[in-house]
């Protein structure tokens, strides 16, 4: 087995991940998360909470995961949310067309159905599951369809990402931020893709769970006022340009500002946000990266796009963050939709006087010549500017659809100053989305060990599998274990240090079953950073052994600072020797 199959074997044996619908045969794109994977889940999404939701201090809102049409039609979804599939003639099975090309071209997904075709065609590229020919790529739209209420109902969609509710509730978001810019709303929530052909497990689902921030900024002020806390942090980009060297570069935020490799402020400080984060949770520091969005990929409403990439063994370099600058695309094209302006009016701290180019319409000559449509021309001339009444001969404009010849001598025009105490404005929104399902695997990935190492019982040795996560991500933070489930005063002992240890609010784990050796090893494989151990010296001085799991080290200490110690241990504060006195392994 290779390092994916040994991950999720042990996942599977453990009760982190499993297939779901095993009991009806199974489908693709889905899987369960078992007792040790939900809490694993959990953790990860409560760290990020302390990232976005309590340091930076966005609120968390959570919508419908069904929305009705009109929303996925202002978002473009229904019109442009799709993959190429071709469908093999002979076994009928799909694929997704640009993944079966990947190999002959150097950017797959920007290609039409007809390159498609043809390079399919070039390279006679046969079905990978019967070798039969292949048909015609065509576009299917990834959404999954449904109707709401009975009958036909309204169409509606399962959403494909979590970002559309926040954009919906914008305007009462910015009255709960009183219409202050910056501000910032976050929403963790399950999304839906109706993938072509996943076959990469856990990397692509068919619902997934994403942790997205929308952080609405004014469009003309994009430094950040916390860039100084992150701009000597190091980070490893590959830059549009470092694509084509085909290279990595390590640099500081700052240095990645000022180079301009990254487009301002607002959107650097997120990357590094990102790069704390995947780094706190415990992916290797050597296996992320973040990489631009080259010209041709990068969507057309997007100033500047990195993605967060994390590499796995058989996958190579995985997307499971994406952070952009989406400008003002999606309140604009809610705004055309709903007719109703997603905007915040911003309030001057002092009101500034603006010169301003004022055509003046002469309603006494407009009257006459118009009648009951003056009202409605002198308006639409006040929108004209100077170009338009420069030109020679009349005015022509466009009056409630139709066209209207204005001789100039009833127009007058003329700088004034005008007081503005603020204005109106459509925010841009930086947006860091989190994929936690593919963020989850990476992590079991990262932290998956195997080595030899020495037994509890006896001097050889065999092989050690462990999972080293950090224990503030753990699922199981402690196991407490009796030395022998027969004797009562030690079961009675261990019971009362796991009831004093889950008051404190760590998930512990009480197991007695088995030689303590072999209840080293089961901890290790789910993970577990700590082990007390009580036995029969307990019984005479009150002390317990603290095993640790990288290690295999161990310390006696009294039960009275036991639960100081292991909240240092857990949250990093303290040494395992600081705990303790060491004993031999």
């Amino acid at each position: 087995m290779d390092k994916y199959e040994q991950v999720i074997e042990l996942a599977k044996r453990r009760g982190f991940l499993w297939n779901s619908f095993e009991l009806y045969g199974g489908t693709a794109g889905f899987y369960d998360y078992g007792p040790l994977g939900s809490t694993l889940k959990r953790r990860i999404e409560n760290i990020w909470r302390q990232f976005y939701v309590v340091r930076e201090g966005f609120m968390e809102i959570e919508t419908p995961t069904i929305g009705i049409e009109d929303i996925f039609v202002a978002s473009g979804h229904v019109g442009g949310f799709s993959d190429p599939l071709c469908e093999c003639e002979q076994c009928k099975e799909a694929f997704r067309a640009d993944h079966l090309i990947e190999d002959y071209v150097a950017v797959a997904d920007a290609l039409s159905n007809e390159e498609v075709d043809d390079i399919i065609s070039k390279y006679d590229i046969c079905c990978p599951e019967c070798e039969g020919k292949l048909g015609k790529a065509r576009e299917f739209n990834l959404m999954f369809e449904t109707s709401i209420g009975p009958g036909n109902g309204r169409p509606g969609y399962l959403r494909p990402e979590t970002a559309q509710g926040i954009f919906i509730d914008f305007q009462r978001l910015a009255r709960y931020y009183r219409e202050k810019l910056p501000f910032g709303v976050t929403q963790i929530g399950k999304s839906y893709r109706n993938e072509i052909s996943p076959r990469q497990g856990v990397i692509r689902l068919r619902e997934f769970t994403q942790a997205e921030a929308e952080i609405f900024i004014h469009p003309q002020e994009k430094k950040h006022p916390e860039i100084a806390a992150v701009e000597n942090d190091l980070i490893i980009l590959y830059s549009d340009k470092a694509q084509e060297r085909g290279e990595l570069e390590e640099m500081t935020i700052r240095e990645a500002i000022d180079k301009k490799i990254i487009a301002h402020e607002f959107l650097a400080y997120h990357i590094a946000l990102t790069n704390r984060f995947l780094k706190r949770i415990g992916i290797s520091p050597d296996k992320l990266r973040f990489r631009q969005h080259k010209k041709d990929e990068m969507a057309h409403y997007a100033i500047d796009c990195w993605d967060g990439e994390i590499k796995t063994t058989r996958f190579g370099w995985i997307e499971t963050v994406g952070i952009a600058d989406r400008t003002d695309y999606d309140l604009n094209a809610h705004t055309k939709m709903s007719k109703d302006d997603l905007a915040v009016y911003i309030e001057y701290d002092e009101p500034k006087m603006v010169k301003k180019f004022a055509v003046k319409p002469d309603m006494g000559k407009l009257g006459p010549l118009f009648r009951k449509k003056a009202k409605d021309v002198a308006e639409t001339l006040k929108q004209l500017g100077p170009e338009e009444l420069e030109k020679d001969g009349d005015i022509n404009i466009v009056v409630n659809g139709e066209e209207v010849s204005v001789p100039k001598d009833v127009v007058s025009a003329e700088e004034v100053e005008e007081k503005i105490s603020g204005e109106t404005v459509v925010p841009h929104v930086i947006e860091p989305s989190y994929g936690i399902d593919r963020i989850f695997y990476t992590l079991l990935e990262h932290a998956y060990e195997t080595e030899m190492a020495p037994t509890a019982e006896e001097e050889k040795e065999e092989e050690r599998t462990l999972l080293k996560f950090k224990s503030e991500i753990a699922p199981i933070q402690v196991a407490v274990l009796p030395l022998m489930k027969n004797s009562d005063e030690l079961v009675s002992k261990g019971r009362q240090i796991v009831s004093n240890l889950k008051d404190m609010g760590l998930m512990v784990a009480y197991d007695d079953s088995g030689t303590i050796g072999r209840r080293y090893r089961r901890n290790d494989e789910i993970g577990t950073p700590y082990s007390i151990t009580i036995d029969y010296e307990t019984l005479e001085d009150n002390t317990v052994t603290i095993r640790e799991r990288d290690t295999m080290k161990q310390v006696r200490t009294p039960v009275s600072d036991l639960e100081g110690n292991l909240n240092k241990l857990i949250r990093g504060k303290m040494e395992l020797e600081e705990a303790g006195r060491p004993l031999s392994l």
